[in-house]
């Protein structure tokens, strides 16, 4: 039995050993994400003196053939509660995704144009273009060395936008991604911005839920040499897939009701 074990974990080593970057980039982008999601999250961000602010959310995500819809709705605290975020996340890199914010004191959805993109998501550290997933044809790529994070060995990768419209709308110029050898999640990640800063995201805690691979817990710092200017942390709860959700609730008309 362990002789078996070994020989088809030296086969895998020998596939992982064999992958060109292109391939490792596609296996990232295709791995399962899970269908028809649902779960609670919390926001917490955290200034440079330490002061901390909490908001609650509520999330929805659903595939529509190769694009995914999802839906966030704030919960809590007052100033932020029934405020929601939709956004249409496009397979198809040559069309831009739609995002919509709703801000309920204006009783008004704001349309987040793509020059807006590369701004704060909510005050947070994360911008509105990380709110989706990249598009892997915008990026040229290069395997920059295998390495270790933790007990899980990595593939660091760079990635690099093609054009500059790429680097308007997420305000990076570079990237350089962490992923798992053994699952393909990428579980860091360091940004190079347009103004010189720098932003480090860490999934600080991975879990596997009905089959799934769910980053539960995840931080982004945004850093000015080894200054630190401003922390979010983005926690996940009571994760479920396959959940009976209508292509009605991903909708302006939706999050203008709320749930």
């Amino acid at each position: 039995m362990m002789k078996k074990l070994l020989l088809i974990l030296l086969a895998q080593v020998a596939l992982f050993a064999s992958l060109s970057v292109d391939e490792i980039v596609h296996k990232v982008d295709a791995r399962d994400d899970g269908d028809n999601g649902v779960g609670t999250m919390k926001m917490i961000l955290i200034d440079k003196h330490g002061s901390k602010r909490i908001r609650s959310m509520k999330k929805y995500s659903k595939d529509k053939g190769e694009d995914i819809y999802s839906a966030i709705f704030f919960l809590s605290p007052s100033d932020v509660k029934n405020t929601a975020f939709l956004t249409y996340d496009y397979d198809d890199s040559a069309k831009d995704d739609d995002q919509w914010l709703y801000l309920p004191a204006l009783k008004k959805t704001k349309r987040i144009a793509s020059s807006d993109k590369s701004a704060s998501f909510m005050g947070s550290d994360f911008t509105y273009s990380d709110m989706t997933s990249r598009n892997i044809e915008d990026y040229t790529y290069k395997l920059v060395k295998e390495s270790q994070v933790g007990k899980d060995k990595v593939w660091i990768i760079e990635s690099k936008p093609k054009t500059q419209k790429t680097i308007d709308e997420t305000g990076y110029t570079k990237s350089y991604m962490f992923v798992r050898q053994d699952n393909f999640v990428v579980i860091r990640a360091l940004h190079f911005m347009t103004d010189g800063k720098k932003k480090y995201m860490d999934v600080k805690k991975l879990e596997k839920i009905d089959g799934i691979w769910v980053a539960t817990e995840i931080e982004m710092k945004t850093k000015k040499g080894k200054k630190t200017l401003h922390t979010t942390i983005l926690k996940l709860n009571d994760v479920k897939f396959n959940q009976n959700l209508s292509d009605n609730f991903f909708t302006v008309r939706q999050i203008e009701k709320g749930i």
